[in-house]
């Protein structure tokens, strides 16, 4: 918090729909700014991680009357941090200004002279239509287009809609918060002339991987609606645009389509795997049971480094490997010219693509991705007497120094990093699993088997993983898990993240 300034400065910023990926750079920008950042019910908890470390982060959500905190509190919330010197990103969902009450936000802030900026959002309105196949506007349909409030009071003398003129006038209809005053608003639409068989499509949760879209006519809605359960959030949809959907339709058709998929990698590096699930259709719970570090003891890589010299080859065994032990190199004031004399190896693309990242190419890239390969590989090469460095993770596999050493070479298997038990997220899994609301967990490591077995209790474990599927990056770990009592429905062939991906949707698939 800025305590040099007499005031802050507020940032109102639209956070988008709900998918994430929606959010304008310049909001992302005012989040990564924020030293306190107050935000929706709607806006994506993903984006909260783009908060400093040190920002205070405070939720005043409201949903259907459920109130952390009254509109006056909010606005009491948000001038008090801002007097206090802070930069206050004000966090909303979908657009600021579309049904927001952002308009009242910024006038409390003018009464109190509390300078600020406007950062529009992508709205519901356009992005949950746009989502489920349907074009607001099309030169064959109409070319009008209303944005709606659907939270009107049925019961209130007047009404500030004017339904003849939108029923009669306006092409399409978008209304935002109306899934409860539905039967009011078909009835009030075909009251004022509105043909009773006009297209309508209700979007849940619209962007995100809990998608859902119903579909009907303005006399046959409300049945269906209550058919399929749908509950706010919603946007409503009325107009001729909505018969569009049946060939535009392609969000929902994502293979992995509402899946609720637990990533179990350490939080550092899971966000490359919660893409790619996210992006196939998805909805990802990250609950990392392990967590990367340096060794306790730093002094047998540190002695290492100091006598590249002495060795022949520098075999890496995974991206951590690469990171960690570039991150001692460059701690003791060295840099890559280090190695200039050291031949390298690499196991997979990924740790491959590490190593060029620092300079350096990989002379040996095994053609699968686990520690047998890459003693085949060896095979076909002289190091007999040979000094290698195995810098990788110490509770790892004993096969590649046994092996190779079995061939002459004289390996020095050095700790680069370590993993430890991250149990913070226990009682959420725990939950989840009991509602049963979890389909698939993914392991990418024989650490990440473990630490998550250690996580549940023993005596009702069978009850917790009934019928939850089971997805492992390659043999190893799945032979890991089947001996912590799992079953195994998937192994990729591929032992990469991307591999892992396409097993999961060839699974669903079949």
């Amino acid at each position: 918090m800025n305590k040099n300034k007499l005031s802050g400065k507020v940032y109102l910023v639209g956070a988008g729909p709900g998918d994430p990926g929606l959010i304008t750079v310049k909001g992302l920008e005012c989040i990564n700014m924020a030293d306190v950042l107050i935000y929706d019910y709607l806006a994506s908890p993903f984006l909260l991680k783009h908060a400093p470390e040190n920002s205070e982060v405070i939720y005043v959500g409201k949903k259907g009357g459920d109130h952390t905190l009254s509109q006056e509190k909010i606005n009491a919330l948000i001038v008090k941090k801002a007097k206090a010197g802070a930069t206050v990103t004000r966090l909303k969902g979908g657009d600021p200004f579309i049904f927001g009450r952002g308009g009242e936000e910024v006038q409390v802030l003018v009464e109190n002279k509390i300078e600020f900026e406007i950062v529009p959002g992508v709205t519901s309105a356009i992005a949950a239509p746009a989502y489920a196949g349907i074009p607001l506007t099309h030169r064959k349909f109409t070319s009008t287009l209303a944005f709606i409030t659907g939270h009107e009071d049925p019961d209130k003398a007047e009404s500030n809609i004017d339904w003849a003129s939108i029923s009669k006038g306006i092409g399409t209809l978008v209304f935002l918060m109306g899934i409860k005053n539905l039967p009011n608003i078909t009835q009030k639409l075909i009251k004022n002339g509105r043909p009773p068989k006009t297209p309508v499509a209700l979007v849940r949760w619209g962007t995100t991987s809990r998608q859902v879209t119903v579909t009907g006519t303005l006399d046959t809605i409300v049945h269906q609606a209550d058919e399929a359960g749908m509950k706010a959030p919603a946007v409503i949809i009325v107009g001729d645009v909505v018969s569009l959907r049946q060939s535009m339709k392609w969000f929902e058709n994502r293979p992995l389509m509402g899946k609720k998929i637990v990533v179990t990698r350490a939080r550092e590096q899971a966000s490359d795997l919660t893409r790619l699930l996210s992006d196939l259709g998805a909805e990802c719970l990250e609950c990392p049971t392990i967590e990367i570090q340096p060794p306790d003891d730093l002094k047998p890589i540190d002695m290492a480094i100091e006598n590249l010299s002495s060795y022949d080859w520098l075999i890496f065994t995974s991206v951590n490997g690469v990171k960690f032990f570039f991150e001692r190199l460059f701690a003791k004031g060295m840099d890559v010219r280090a190695l200039y004399n050291l031949q390298t190896a690499s196991i997979g693309p990924a740790t491959a693509k590490k190593l060029l990242s620092f300079g350096l190419n990989s002379d040996i890239i095994p053609e699968t991705y686990r520690a047998e390969s890459i003693v085949e590989a060896f095979g076909k090469k002289e190091i007999s007497g040979k000094k290698i460095l195995l810098p990788r993770a110490k509770e790892a596999r004993l096969i590649l120094p046994v092996e190779l050493g079995k061939m002459g070479a004289v390996v020095d298997e050095i700790t680069a990093y370590c993993t430890k038990k991250v149990p913070d997220r226990a009682n959420f899994l725990l939950k989840k699993l009991q509602e049963k609301k979890i389909d698939l967990i993914t392991f990418t490591s024989s650490s990440t088997v473990k630490n998550f077995r250690e996580l549940l209790p023993t005596d009702n474990f069978k009850t917790l993983m009934a019928g939850v599927t089971i997805a492992s990056i390659g043999p190893i770990t799945a032979e890991t898990a089947k001996k912590s009592g799992f079953d195994v429905h998937i192994v990729a062939k591929s032992f990469t993240i991307k591999g892992l991906c396409e097993a999961i949707c060839e699974h669903y698939k079949n």
